[in-house]
């Protein structure tokens, strides 16, 4: 079976399709993305501009003219943070379903966390006892706990690597000014949080998901995404700490000839790795892995898990959806 998933995230909107069935791992067949960037069409206002809007409307078009291409039988499609913290998000939704006859379903940063940590679950096993999971997006930082299945807790905060780079740094070189008061903030955000996560017990392993993290470990030392997703990747604080003092003194077009850092991320790695770097700190984590399953793997395992339980009758069918916006 070949299930699509379509994710608007706040830096990249993105379609993967893969294939799999009730109980089988799901294989990555082919993917469709895009770097929108959709926070930068945020105004003063909180309103997400028409050009904005349109930009992401030409490619969820474009996304289901793919699945249908590539004969996607099901189609998952969703928006986090730049949709739901955006004050005219649901209007930009209802223009989208209008346009092209998909439906984007806004999932809460505390669900976003819960299903990452589902899919980290499945890809460190069950020998990898209690896990706590890290997840940086450009809007918000995920945090999530447990033993089993599903999170003990999921929680998210304000931290992501696109808002923090526009809240806090003034230019393309942020100040050492600048740079402290992030710490600073950043520190105390996500005390509380480590508080709430560690009441129940010390994880046996730390994971990394998102871009960022996967882009902050190359950076420190890990193997390349051309090495294929069973390397195993891990990050140090000490090197972490390392690198984030050294791209402070780096133009984001220097930032771009590191290792797994873009031209789109060069100039918010910087404020993401201030972030992961507190994080690592007051969890007092000094190692942690990377994972290459996040949420649109999560998302794909629960509704495999929804099939071999319901059966297939709530698919969405791409050719359907194309079907019902042509009316």
């Amino acid at each position: 079976m070949r299930l699509g998933v379509l994710d608007v995230g706040s830096n990249t909107v993105h379609l993967l399709l893969l294939d799999g069935s009730a109980g089988s791992r799901p294989e990555p067949y082919a993917s469709h993305k895009m770097g929108l960037q959709l926070v930068r069409y945020i105004d003063a206002d909180g309103n997400i501009s028409d050009e904005g809007r349109d930009k992401l409307t030409e490619f969820v078009g474009s996304a289901l003219d793919f699945a249908i291409e590539n004969n996607a039988e099901d189609l998952l499609a969703f928006a986090t943070s730049a949709i739901r913290e955006s004050t005219n998000g649901a209007a930009v939704l209802q223009h989208v379903q209008n346009k092209t006859g998909v439906t984007l379903t806004e999932i809460s940063g505390d669900q976003e966390a819960a299903i990452t940590y589902h899919a980290v679950r499945h890809w460190q096993g069950w020998g990898a006892g209690r896990i706590l999971n890290f997840d940086i997006g450009g809007g918000s930082f995920e945090f999530s706990t447990g033993v089993d299945a599903f999170p003990d807790d999921a929680i998210s905060v304000p931290l992501g690597a696109t808002r923090l780079t526009g809240d806090w740094f003034s230019g393309e070189m942020p100040t050492p000014k600048e740079v402290k008061k992030l710490r600073k903030y950043t520190r105390e955000v996500l005390e509380p949080v480590a508080e709430d996560l560690l009441a129940y017990g010390q994880p046996h392993m730390t994971v990394g998901t998102s871009k960022t993290f996967r882009s902050l470990a190359r950076i420190c030392g890990a193997a390349p995404y051309s090495a294929g997703p069973h390397v195993k990747r891990e990050m140090r604080l000490e090197d972490l700490r390392l690198w984030a003092r050294r791209m402070e003194a780096m133009s984001p077009a220097d930032r771009v000839d590191l290792p797994g850092v873009s031209e789109m991320r060069s100039r918010q790695i910087l404020a993401g790795a201030i972030a992961a770097e507190a994080a690592m700190e007051v969890f007092g984590i000094e190692v942690m892995r990377v994972s290459p399953w996040a949420l649109r793997e999560g998302l794909i395992l629960r509704r495999l898990n929804h099939f071999a339980t319901q059966g297939t009758a709530n698919m969405i069918s791409p050719k359907s959806i194309a079907e019902g916006a042509r009316r």
